[in-house]
């Protein structure tokens, strides 16, 4: 057999499965598409996680979009972080093209266009279902490393949120939050020291601190209510098709603190909501997590070692995650480690330091007898990649250099028409958009300031009215000695009378002459 011929045998025995899968396009060889050497990723394996990644403009957000896609179709829910807005299209068919006929043809798969269902969602006031989650649904130890507090504060945020459960005080959000923190060291302080020590003032303010710093990169909007239940992602539309949940990120590109924040609070919460699969055929849910070094380069250690326990454990919850970013190096080596999947687009060695990254990139993939791995990151062309994936035994299958198919949605955004029909339409909108802000901690802590201050000016006034009383009383007990030692006695009263004493100088008088 010649070349070609055994480059075939390789990739399609290598890409043989005995469940369902999803192709992603055909082998190249030498430049040229070997036609029907389909490369295959096993439904079995994509809950083992995986990285899409390459230079700009060479069809990373295009890969992403044929597997949310393929997904879709085969009943499997997606949510994508949509950072540079280009995803919503998936909501209406592509409307073809001559090169995408041309390109399908090479690779020997029908090219069909259709629409998925869509749900836009938002972290922001854009347009969409507002995504929220409680100060409580947090709780202490996610917060803290989310603030990246010290031991001493992060044990100051343990103690605050007890003394809400003790006391019945819900955090919603962060001015319930920041609210009992003020309490804790100025009107409760002797209530906190007595119950649970003294609570330093200095520690409270740079706690405020680190919130003021997440509340200017918009978190405000973010906790509150009503809380996103994560079991609204894994709907179904009535043809059995996987929901593909876009959250719209366009406004947070300079917050990288709050897209931080909100995905590693979704990532515990799923995995603390999710039921245990085990080894199940398909995955239950797939993540796309596109610009995927914002949550990297903002990461204190403490929140980077969050994210890898849970990328770990997470894949036993049937959940998939897939980074999506420019070049590998940008995700930790920890993470990237436990990426089963890797579709690498072509990386551009502009400078020394890319060059260096290009070698360490082509050293994450197999040894292949038909590729030079370094030198043909460099040449691969807009929508080609090296893909490594793993069968369905969880080993890697051979490198293969595809030519990835076509999306089968349109490669665009929504018009403002398209994008308003589509939210005129969501059950989820009409679900979580309207704002609450009941009774919680901050409102019952101001009416047991109010009750206290209330209650002192109460005693205040009642101390008062007994200071005046026991004034008034004492003034008139002087009064009354003071009359009672000037008061005549009633015989020397009568003794000292004019009409007694001329009574007695009369008899005298009397007496006197005789």
């Amino acid at each position: 057999m010649g070349n070609k011929e055994t480059f075939f045998k390789h990739i399609t025995e290598a890409n043989t499965t005995k469940g369902d899968f999803i192709p992603v396009g055909a082998a190249m060889l030498d430049g040229e598409t070997i036609t029907g050497a389909h490369v295959k990723i096993p439904l079995k394996t994509m809950n083992r996680h995986g990285l899409i990644a390459g230079a700009t403009g060479t069809g990373k957000t295009k890969s992403l979009q044929v597997l949310a896609e393929n997904l879709s179709d085969k009943g499997i829910p997606v949510l994508l972080m949509d950072i540079k807005g280009d995803l919503s299209g998936i909501a209406q068919p592509s409307p073809g093209h001559v090169k995408i006929d041309e390109r399908h043809e090479k690779i020997g798969l029908p090219f069909e266009s259709k629409s998925f269902p869509v749900e836009i969602l938002t972290l922001s006031e854009q347009n969409g279902v507002r995504l929220r989650a409680t100060i409580s649904e947090f709780g202490p130890v996610l917060l803290s490393r989310i603030l990246d507090l010290t031991e001493t504060q992060s044990g100051i945020v343990a103690v605050i949120f007890q003394y809400c459960d003790d006391h019945k005080l819900p955090l919603l959000d962060l001015k319930d939050f920041k609210k009992i923190l003020q309490y804790a060291t100025q009107e409760g302080k002797a209530e906190f020291t007595e119950a649970y020590g003294r609570i330093s003032t200095a520690s409270t303010g740079a706690i405020l601190r680190k919130i003021v710093e997440l509340e200017q990169q918009g978190a405000d909007l973010f906790f509150g209510e009503t809380s996103f239940d994560t079991q609204d992602l894994l709907r179904i539309d009535e043809q059995g098709r996987g929901y593909i949940n876009i959250i719209r990120l366009t406004d947070i590109q300079d917050r990288p603190k709050l897209f931080s924040t909100f995905m590693l609070s979704l990532l515990a919460e799923i995995y603390s909501t999710f039921p245990e699969q085990g080894d199940n055929d398909r995955p239950e849910l797939v993540l796309f997590i596109d610009e995927a070094h914002l949550i990297f380069d903002e990461a204190s250690k403490a929140l980077l070692s969050q994210i890898e326990s849970i990328v770990k454990l997470i894949r036993s919850k049937g959940v998939g995650l897939y980074f999506v970013t420019q070049n590998p190096t940008d995700v930790p080596e920890e993470v990237l480690g436990q990426l089963g999947l890797k579709i690498q687009h072509a990386l551009r060695a502009f400078t020394a330091k890319d060059r260096k990254a290009i070698k360490l990139t082509a050293q994450n993939y197999p040894d292949s007898e038909y590729y030079d791995t370094e030198d043909i990151l460099t040449s691969l062309g807009i929508g080609e990649a090296l893909v490594s994936a793993l069968d369905e035994k969880g080993r890697p299958t051979p490198l293969a250099a595809t030519m990835m198919r076509a999306p089968m949605s349109r490669m665009d955004v929504l018009t403002d028409d398209e994008l308003q029909t589509l939210l005129a339409e969501s059950k989820l909108v009409k679900k979580y958009n309207e704002d609450i802000d009941r009774e919680s901690a901050y409102e019952l802590l101001n009416q047991k300031i109010k009750d206290a201050e209330e209650e002192e000016a109460k005693e205040q006034a009642k101390k008062e009215r007994e200071a005046l009383k026991k004034a008034e009383t004492k003034r008139q007990t002087s009064t009354s000695r003071r009359r009672s030692s000037t008061r005549m006695n009633p015989i020397v009263k009568v003794l000292t009378s004019a009409t007694f004493i001329r009574s007695v100088f009369g008899i005298l008088t009397k007496v006197l002459k005789k």
